[in-house]
């Protein structure tokens, strides 16, 4: 309990950017990280913003690489544990 009051809830552990569930509206850093390795696979998000904004080109991109690889378990455009772990594979 981490020296906390009996009864009372431990803090949430801090995010690590570029992990947790990303989608169409998310932004931030972990945005910003996946876009940067999207732009790493050819045709999949070529000269696409890095802003950090999760908008309908994130989106598609994400979904071309899903397709493209065959990733499954994670939502069509949705950058998910199984996503993550492919693009990962893939980029630097």
């Amino acid at each position: 309990m981490n020296g906390s009051r009996p009864g009372t809830p431990d803090p949430p552990l801090p995010e690590i950017p570029g992990t947790g569930v990303l989608r169409q509206g998310d932004s931030g850093h972990g945005v910003y990280e996946l876009q940067v390795r999207l732009q790493q696979i050819p045709d999949i998000y070529d000269r696409g913003p890095i802003d950090g904004l999760y908008d309908t080109g994130v989106r598609a991109a994400v979904t071309r690489f899903q397709n493209r690889y065959g990733v499954r378990g994670d939502e069509s455009g949705v950058y998910g544990d199984n996503t993550r772990l492919a693009l990962m594979r893939r980029t630097t």
